[in-house]
């Protein structure tokens, strides 16, 4: 189905109500996208998950080979332009490909930091000769790229970096002095995109190859999880890089840096929601063949809500995935790749979302873990053995929270960034929130509805009662703390809680009014049952998080008329989320893989 170019704004999904034809999600995956998920789901199967155990080793020359393999198939090239020897596919098609290696743990680590930090900032800014020569060879794994931002004393205040670069007396070359950490694929690379403050004040990016005077690697690093990809340290001690391999604008190195994490942050969400999917897979099958009480596991009714549990937050994760991916390729359809303007043209385009991106990658990490700990209790003590598959998972999964931005730097990016742009006039929420306030108070406006008959109206009207919470919310917050609000990290945090809770409740929904329309309610029965429970859920913990802000950012007359207003925006019937929960675990457990 083709996508439709609606070029909604980025964070205006608070802001208004979306038709279902508005909203891409899976069912609407077109043939070549699908042929993009098989070919990659058949690699993984056939050529990595076997050799799962040497990765984990770290067995020499493994990781480049099945990197090498995955180029010659096109998976390295999915983001590279056909000009330099790539496939210039949409992202719908890279989260895609993204979602069936996150399976893969350590090797979905070694091909993310190859496709992703590695090789983007020289596709979107990179000069035309650093184009060509680097990057058809990252597109057929000739060359494996890496990326380094971190260092020792930086941690997430990446601009604070001590590494420094000075032009050399004969100005070709620049010399590099200081240490990056957490380099992946660092002991293989053959280039490493790390960034330096010219005269220890220009925070800028280069391109540096291994074979440079002064390059090399520590140790590889003793990690928790993820321990078959390449972890190092990158040593400059007086290295040498051409004044060529300045990579963008000097003292605009922070642009590439946070431009590329956006995108990180994008293509991470795919990635763990194929693992959830994967692990989900796994736990089900094992809770069918475990007996206890001469029954399985999989019987009882603490079993099925975990097994539940994990199918609606990844079905909502899911979800939000692909409506953000839609979303980017229809602001991004009518970009001309010959345009030499192109690359900043789908920077921007792609930027336009990164409240959306950083929500995802806090969302989906959280959902994984969820998934991988619910796992192994399932598992039992079975589930802390190393023999058994959740072991591994549980261990992988936790770097998803640290990795492309802390979960909490991104909770404080969400609600921040919404904040400015409407403060800048890019998008209206201030002025929105200060007539839904009036209106409220004013009578004008009823908090709520009485929903009609129709499939899931009642979940709609609450969706949109969240929406306003939120929005009254930030409004308040941003009305009261001013240019100060940064300092209140606690409220910003449960804002962002709120708004992540939000945007996946309406995914999840939007994406089950079009399956309805699609195969009829009685088919749809499970999709309906976890919207249902998502929805209800959700909005507790809405109301927990509002109730959190409003003890924060008011008090008195004030603070009793914002909580008769929270009061009446979260009320409802609850749903009989015992008996869909059961029914979606059946229904799991009939699949024995992931399914609603």
């Amino acid at each position: 189905m083709e996508q439709k170019s609606t070029h909604v704004k980025g964070g205006e999904f608070l802001l208004r109500t979306f038709t279902t034809d508005e909203i891409f999600i899976p069912e609407d995956f077109s043939e070549q996208q699908i042929m993009i998920a098989q070919t990659t789901e058949e690699f993984i199967a056939k050529e990595v998950l076997p050799r799962i155990h040497d990765i984990e080793e770290m067995k020499e020359g493994v990781a480049v080979e099945l990197l090498r393999k995955a180029g010659e198939l096109g998976l390295l090239s999915i983001d590279i332009p056909e000009a330099y020897g790539g496939l210039g596919l949409d992202k719908t098609s890279t989260m895609l490909a993204s979602e069936k290696i996150g399976p893969s743990g350590s090797w979905a680590v070694s091909h993310g930091a190859h496709t992703g930090i590695g090789t983007l900032p020289i596709v979107y800014f990179g000069t035309e000769e650093q184009k060509k020569k680097y990057l058809p060879k990252f597109a057929a794994g000739e060359w494996i790229s890496s990326y380094s931002l971190s260092e020792a004393g930086s941690g997430s205040d990446a601009l604070s970096a001590r590494t420094t670069a000075v032009l050399s007396k004969d100005r070709t070359k620049y010399i590099l002095n200081g240490t990056k950490m957490w380099l992946s694929n660092a002991g293989f690379a053959d280039v490493y995109i790390t960034f330096a403050k010219i005269d220890g004040e220009k925070f800028t990016a280069f391109i540096i190859e291994k074979d440079f005077p002064g390059v090399s690697t520590g140790a590889e690093e003793k990690k928790l999880g993820i321990k078959g990809s390449s972890t190092r340290t990158l040593i400059l001690e007086n290295a040498e890089v051409p004044v060529e391999n300045v990579l963008g604008e000097i003292g605009r190195g922070h642009i590439v840096a946070f431009n590329i994490l956006n995108i990180g942050r994008f293509k991470l969400a795919a990635s763990v929601i194929g693992a959830a999917k994967t692990v989900i897979g796994e736990a089900v099958k094992y809770a069918k063949t475990r007996e206890q009480f001469n029954s399985p596991i999989a019987n009882f009714g603490l079993i099925k809500h975990k097994l539940a549990e994990m199918v609606i937050r990844t079905y909502a994760g899911e979800s939000m995935v692909y409506r953000t991916a839609g979303a980017i390729d229809a602001i991004l359809k009518d970009i001309d790749s010959a345009n030499p303007e192109a690359s900043k043209q789908i920077l921007k385009g792609i930027e336009e979302y990164a409240v959306e991106c950083a929500m995802l990658k806090v969302y989906c990490s959280e959902i994984l873990d969820y998934v991988v700990d619910e796992a192994v209790q399932i598992f039992g003590g079975y589930g802390y053995s190393e023999e058994y598959p959740v072991a591994r998972a549980y261990r992988d999964s936790r770097i998803n929270r640290i990795f492309e931005g802390t979960n909490e730097i991104n909770r404080l990016l969400t609600s921040g960034m919404l904040l400015k742009r409407s403060v800048k006039g890019e998008i209206p929420l201030l002025p929105h929130a200060k007539k839904l306030f009036d209106d409220i108070l004013g009578g004008s406006r009823p908090m709520t509805d009485q929903p009609s008959g129709e499939l899931l109206a009642a979940e709609q009207q609450l969706i949109g009662n969240a929406k306003n919470t939120v929005v009254l919310l930030l409004g308040a917050a941003g009305q009261k703390y001013l240019d100060k609000i940064a300092d209140e990290q606690e409220v910003l945090g449960a804002i962002s809680d709120m708004m992540m809770e939000t945007y996946a409740m309406e995914s999840a929904l939007a994406r089950g009014l079009k399956t309805v329309q699609m195969h009829g309610a009685e088919k749809s029965a499970g999709v309906v049952s976890a919207i249902q429970v998502l929805v209800d859920d959700g909005m507790s913990r809405i109301d927990t998080s509002a109730r959190l802000v409003l003890a924060r950012i008011a008090e008195g007359d004030m603070l009793r008329t914002y909580m008769t207003v929270l009061k009446r925006m979260t009320r409802r019937m609850p749903v009989n989320s015992v008996a869909m929960r059961r029914e979606i675990a059946d229904r799991l457990a009939e699949a024995e893989r992931y399914t609603v």
